[in-house]
């Protein structure tokens, strides 16, 4: 399991097949919030749990595609 602490404001999120997912805007308990200035986010705020990260250096590497993860996170309201 990943610590949270570990993700940082600006980390560039990947997914598993290196795609750019987003931005990290910040992290609320278990979720990270996308940076919704980010062409990848589709200028939305995106949520996407912790639990899909792998991995933390200087990106956020994700157990999904990027693919996977955009078909999968919420969006916030």
């Amino acid at each position: 399991m990943i610590n949270a602490s570990m993700i940082k404001e600006h980390q560039e999120v990947v997914g598993s097949d290196g795609g750019h997912v987003g931005r990290v805007d910040h992290v609320t308990g278990d979720q990270i919030e996308l940076a919704k200035l980010d062409l990848g986010s589709g200028l939305k705020h995106h949520m996407i749990p912790v639990s899909w990260v792998s991995r933390v250096d200087e990106h956020v590497h994700l157990n999904l595609s990027k693919d996977e993860a955009k078909a999968r996170w919420t969006e916030k309201h």
